[in-house]
């Protein structure tokens, strides 16, 4: 391995891990206030941004590479909380969790610092491996970087213009009811989450540069996340019943990857 070999790799990690689980512990402490659990959502970018600090803050010196790991996660990260705290802004608990707080009763409150939060933490913990072997190698810049910057730029453009054209047709009521299948939204049902996909494995090629290969686990885990877990799967596990309109779109849409309607 050649990552953070200035200083122990299992130091940064289990740095990062304490931090993460100590941001997970402050942020369930304000859901009991709030009482919505649904606040992890637009905390989540921001312990993957917390881990990479913590990997810089081990590293005695930071190379190039690092530099951009650093930077790209912040702005994939900053970006994804706003819009999720400013999509989320005034709204009820997501239907998502409330979900899961009606299957977990009584005394979800507790259980929720276990099931939601520190799950939650784990999960990113284990994501911001592919920005730990970028930020702690010195291996010299190399073409892999270049693609893997590219890649991670595109998906983060990708996710952001999806964002972008979902809200502005939200924002229309003559859309009410209707189903947005305009703009990205025509290639793919998901183009935010298909921009998630990209940065994860972007980030990973900067990691394999980096020679990192052993985080792997990074983008294999956004990716089952994305279109087994916490993304398509749940979303839309009850929304053709819910929403006749969308099984229209499903039978002439892409689920996750791009590609013309059918």
């Amino acid at each position: 391995m050649d990552a953070l070999a200035s200083r122990p790799l299992l130091l940064s990690m289990l740095s990062s891990l304490v931090a993460l689980l100590a941001m997970a512990f402050c942020t369930w402490v304000v859901s009991l206030a709030k009482r919505d659990v649904s606040i992890v959502d637009s905390v989540w970018s921001l312990m993957i941004l917390l881990a990479g600090g913590v990997y810089a803050a081990v590293q005695l010196e930071l190379a190039e590479r690092a530099w951009w790991a650093l930077a790209l996660t912040a702005v994939w990260a900053l970006r994804l909380c706003g819009y999720i705290t400013w999509r989320n802004w005034g709204e009820s608990e997501d239907h998502r969790y409330q979900a899961i707080r009606a299957r977990n009763q009584p005394n979800f409150e507790w259980k929720s610092l276990y099931l939601v939060f520190v799950l939650q933490a784990v999960l990113a913990w284990i994501v911001s491996l592919s920005v730990l072997a970028a930020i702690g190698s010195e291996r010299p810049w190399g073409w892999l970087d270049t693609l893997g910057v590219v890649v991670v730029v595109f998906g983060i453009v990708f996710e952001a213009v999806g964002d972008a054209q979902l809200a502005s047709f939200k924002a229309r009521s003559e859309n009410r009811g209707k189903v947005m299948d305009r703009g990205l939204w025509r290639y793919t049902r998901h183009p935010n989450y298909f921009g998630e996909f990209c940065v994860w494995w972007g980030f990973y090629l900067m990691a394999l540069a980096a020679g990192g290969w052993w985080a792997l686990f990074s983008p294999l885990l956004m990716s089952v996340l994305l279109m087994k877990v916490s993304g398509v799967t749940l979303l839309e596990k009850d929304i053709g019943e819910r929403r006749p309109a969308y099984r229209h779109y499903i039978a002439r849409t892409n689920a996750f990857f791009p590609g013309m309607p059918r």
